[in-house]
């Protein structure tokens, strides 16, 4: 159940207050305790920064929390020897406050009776004329919810947005394999140095310090990611990037698909990659938001996509030197297995604040002209000049994937670039326009 609109009202008009004589840390272990935070929730307030910012996030978010969270906030003001602010918050309306949680409102409250006028009757003078207060919770429903019509409220209101505002912003790794170990059965990858220059000149126009690495056998890409994520990002940095440019393969993982090559042919599962700066092996990236852009094949099958109607779609044609980036799907022999990586093990939770966004649908080919680059990384560029300043990240991404579905290879092959999205909100870059 949501939080009851007439509780909020009164956390809004008392917010000075609460800002004021709010020590947040004194009541972060029992909003705890009762359920109405987790770990990452008191962790993404206390990075608001002073104690008075923290108490602003925290009246914000206690309003997000359903209809349990007023009342804790009470117990816990009243635990902690906050008796001035309990009584400032009651003294906006009659709140019933539970001796312990769980416990829900009855579903019609008792109606609470004064004297008229406000007038206290003399002892004696026999029974006086009362009239009932208005309930000070809605009527609620058999099944809890609330019969009281709620007020509008913008679509886009629930949906904070990264704070994006260090100097510089965050790190971008850049990893570009080009030129492969002739043992290794992969071609060079001709136009990958168009992409490398491409994104670093668009990241650092985002105010990342971008770092490229280029040649890098399998071990090279895992040391790159743990120096990349043994760096204290805490009070420096507020995101991270990681690009990939290297042939791809097919490797079955349990969220994100698909591995990618070092030079000397051995691959690297993007789950692997990922793990390197989850929550867990990277604490200082914790509630922050970790971006990877793999340009890669998810495998070596070639789409020829299905006939729509010619309005859907504008043709577009390829490059005359359309290559892929793709091997045959990886054997045992050539996969990372997780007994080689105890700090990143695929029995970790799964990651939050991690996006990472392919060139390709996993199993297909993904298609690079020698000339120009690739096409993902050429139309990612392109929305990412037009439109950064505007649009957040996940809406640019679907912009990508409708331009590269328009684009042919020699006529018949298509791409269809997709993301894994687990950011909790809404991401925009660092712009000169913003």
């Amino acid at each position: 159940m949501r939080m009851d609109a007439s509780q909020k009202n009164i956390l809004q008009l008392n917010r000075t207050n609460i800002v004021k004589d709010l020590d947040p840390s004194n009541v972060y272990d029992g909003l705890l305790s009762r359920g109405i935070f987790t770990e990452d929730m008191i962790d993404e307030i206390k990075s608001a920064g002073t104690r008075r910012d923290q108490a602003r996030q925290l009246v914000k978010d206690l309003q997000m929390r359903g209809s349990r969270a007023f009342p804790a906030f009470l117990e816990c003001l009243r635990e902690t020897g906050h008796h001035t602010l309990v009584n400032i918050l009651q003294s906006e309306g009659p709140v019933t406050v539970p001796a312990s949680l769980p416990v829900l409102p009855s579903a019609v409250p008792f109606p609470i009776s004064h004297p008229i006028d406000g007038k206290k009757p003399d002892r004696g003078d026999g029974p006086q004329k009362l009239v009932p207060l208005k309930p000070a919770l809605p009527i609620l429903s058999p099944e809890g919810e609330s019969l009281a019509p709620r007020l509008p409220r913008p679509r886009r209101e629930s949906i904070q947005s990264y704070k994006i505002e260090a100097n510089p912003c965050g790190l971008c790794l850049i990893i570009n394999n080009v030129d492969f170990d002739p043992a290794s059965d992969l071609k060079n990858r001709a136009g990958s140095d168009i992409d490398c220059d491409k994104l670093k000149r668009r990241f650092e126009s985002f105010n990342f310090c971008v770092t490229v690495r280029r040649n890098l056998k399998c071990k090279e890409i895992k040391h790159q990611l743990s120096v990349l994520a043994s760096t204290d990002h805490s009070l420096r940095y507020d995101c991270c990037v990681v690009v990939i440019l290297s042939h791809g393969t097919e490797s079955n993982n349990n969220r994100f698909p698909g591995a990618v090559h070092g030079v000397d042919g051995r691959s690297v599962p993007v789950q692997i990659m990922t793990n390197y700066l989850n929550g867990k092996n990277c604490p200082s990236l914790q509630s922050k938001p970790k971006l990877f852009f793999i340009q890669a094949c998810g495998g070596g099958e070639k789409d020829t996509g299905f006939e729509v109607s010619p309005d859907e779609v504008r043709p577009m044609a390829g490059g005359m030197d359309d290559q892929t980036d793709a091997i045959p799907t990886s054997s045992s022999s050539d996969s990372l297995s997780l007994s080689d990586e105890p700090d990143a093990r695929a029995t970790l939770p799964t990651p939050s604040d991690i996006l990472v966004s392919y060139s390709t649908f996993p199993g297909y080919v993904s298609w690079r002209d020698s000339n120009t680059g690739s096409w993902y990384v050429e139309t990612l560029d392109c929305i990412l000049e037009q439109n950064a300043a505007t649009d957040d990240l996940v809406t640019m991404l679907m912009m990508v994937n409708n331009e590269v579905s328009q684009i042919s290879a020699k006529g018949l092959y298509k791409q269809m670039p997709g993301s894994f999205n687990f950011l909790r909100k809404l991401f925009y870059f660092q712009t000169s326009k913003t």
